[in-house]
């Protein structure tokens, strides 16, 4: 039933083909970003072996990076109960 309003919905918004185009730039994005990890991986191992610590301030970046979006959903989800919870009252 839940899947049924969400697609209600998705239909109203948007198209199927809209829709299908975006999972599709979404997907391809991916494989790019895949791609690269090897690439920074090489480059901090061999940082690290020649003795510079740019590698550490890369790893802190990306542990900043993957903290951000996590915080934002939190954040939201704040909001959102709030505003609920004083709709009900």
């Amino acid at each position: 039933m839940k899947m049924q309003k969400l697609l209600n919905m998705v239909n109203k918004y948007m198209d199927y083909k809209k829709l299908s185009l975006l999972i599709i730039v979404f997907v391809y994005q991916t494989h790019d970003t895949f791609s690269q990890c090897a690439l920074c991986k090489a480059a901090v191992e061999a940082n690290l072996d020649a003795g510079e610590t740019k590698g550490a301030g890369l790893n802190s970046g990306i542990l900043y990076l993957m903290a951000v979006p996590y915080i934002a959903v939190g954040v939201f989800a704040i909001l959102w109960y709030i505003q609920n919870k004083k709709k009900a009252i």
